[in-house]
């Protein structure tokens, strides 16, 4: 059978650890899951109380392909009552999922070979759905002095016809400030460059707030989710802000790409950005496991980390124990039972010293893995 180059995508690594803990579990142990990016809460209880009354009520068939009118207008009220923001409902397209967001956007942005640049360490799906797509990811290497995120000077420097940012980013619950991403925009606007901001992981931030891109510029393609605060992961339902004179280009690519979102998903979507008790109570979780991790991590020999302003995740330097992270995160499964995501998935080039590790799970999950983690560390002293 004929292959494409296009098929030809590194695996997502994530995925093959939660294989690997899974089949662990299936063996019989306990595993500490500290390795994928999923609350471990599900979509609020009143938005799935709303929803089943929508599946008694009929059939739910297609929705237009930019999404429920009634729920692009909230997305676009959750803007004024978040960031300030006055914005068109007609802006907003209701996607699957944030990867289906990205799909329509590099569909809608480039042509074949665009240069797209990524401040690496990022999500390692970007660089697999460009590369995908026939277009070409430029990773840009980032410093600690920059927060592990990208500056202005990059986008001329490597050519860029776009540029993804993220923030709070992934793997390094870093973020950029309302000047910084300014600064962004206007390198993008200077160069040319389509500017692309993933917003995916607003809401869970904890000293300060996230700045979205739509407070400093409308030419801009703004990707979200409710997989993250919103707690529904499995439901695949996000969206997207885009500029006015880009709504239809968008639209007839959702058309023939997807149809419509799900229909369900969207009626839950939609009464959970109304389910603020809840939600806040999950984030009340995640804050009290990060304080968790910063306290304890030093003291187990784990404390050179990123600085996670948001998100739910400490990206961790672990130069001093190994230079094969992906081994490390195998030997840490098999041997404390706690599932961590080597730094190979976010930065091919220095992600073998790095791990990931997730705390989206309940605070008691989370001390426990690391008290499973400090005995793992106390056999390598």
């Amino acid at each position: 059978m004929r292959n494409s180059v296009r098929g030809e995508v590194d695996p997502f690594i994530v995925m093959d650890v939660m294989e690997a803990a899974r089949a662990a579990e299936a063996a019989g142990r306990h595993i500490v899951h500290m390795e994928v990016g999923q609350p471990g809460t599900g979509a609020p209880r009143a938005a799935l109380a709303r929803l089943a009354g929508a599946m008694e009520a009929g059939p739910l068939g297609y929705t237009v392909a930019l999404g429920l009118p009634e729920l692009r207008a909230r997305i676009a009220r959750h803007y004024g009552e978040w960031y300030g923001v006055d914005l068109d409902p007609a802006r907003v397209v209701v996607t699957a999922g944030a990867s289906g967001a990205f799909l329509l956007a590099f569909a809608a942005l480039f042509d074949n070979g665009a240069r797209v640049g990524l401040g690496e360490p990022c999500y390692p799906s970007y660089r697999q759905i460009l590369k995908a797509m026939g277009l070409t990811p430029v990773g840009m290497p980032t410093t600690m002095a920059a927060r592990l995120q990208p500056v202005p000077a990059d986008v001329a420097a490597h050519r860029l016809d776009g540029l993804i940012v993220a923030s709070p980013a992934n793997p390094t619950g870093t973020m950029l400030d309302k000047e910084a991403l300014a600064a962004l925009a206007a390198a993008c606007g200077a160069q040319g460059a389509a500017f692309i901001s993933d917003e995916i992981y607003h809401g869970i931030g904890y000293e300060r707030r996230a700045v979205s891109a739509l407070e400093v510029t409308d030419e801009v393609y703004v990707v979200n989710s409710f997989s993250k605060y919103f707690s529904m992961t499995g439901w695949r339902v996000g969206w997207m802000v885009v500029p006015p004179d880009h709504v239809r280009r968008v639209e007839r690519l959702a058309q023939n790409l997807f149809i419509c979102p799900g229909h369900a998903a969207q009626v839950l979507a939609l009464a959970a950005m109304d389910c603020t008790e809840e939600l806040e109570a999950n984030l009340a979780v995640y804050s009290a496991n990060r304080a968790l991790l910063i306290e304890r991590l030093p003291k187990i020999g784990l404390g050179k980390v990123a600085p996670p302003d948001g998100a739910f995740y400490v990206y961790v330097d672990v130069s001093d124990i190994t230079t094969d992270s992906r081994a490390l995160a195998d030997e840490i499964l098999r041997e404390a039972g706690v599932a961590v995501t080597p730094g190979l998935d976010f930065d091919p080039v220095k992600g073998h010293r790095w791990l990931r590790l997730s705390y989206a799970q309940s605070t008691g999950q989370i001390a426990l893995g690391l008290e499973r983690l400090g005995a793992f560390m106390a056999t390598r002293a």
